[in-house]
């Protein structure tokens, strides 16, 4: 499956479980190099989510991000396709704490 089709199931379950979340895009010269793809605000939890492909590996920098953001208090992971059910059980377990 490749990246951008495997984003497009995710941001449609986000979408099907009332999460907010931002595609966001590092590319520019405002941005800050390595953030994680998606940026989700769900039930009060931040969550950040590096997307990657089947065979896609995350760069240093983006693994450094990920531990920043932990680090923070912050949920962030490498999201791969083959645990995609792994991470829509996170998040319906997210979305069921009061």
């Amino acid at each position: 499956m490749t990246e951008k089709n495997f984003e497009n199931r995710v941001k449609a379950f986000l979408k099907s479980e009332g999460c907010w979340f931002v595609k966001y895009w590092g590319g520019g010269i405002h941005t800050k190099a390595g953030t994680p793809d998606l940026i989700i605000c769900c039930n009060g939890y931040f969550i950040a989510v590096e997307l990657k492909g089947d065979t896609g590996k995350p760069t240093k920098l983006q693994l450094r991000q990920i531990e920043q953001i932990k680090n923070s208090g912050g949920i962030a992971f490498v999201l791969h396709p083959e645990w995609f059910e792994g991470f829509k059980n996170i998040i319906r377990t997210i979305k069921e704490k009061e």
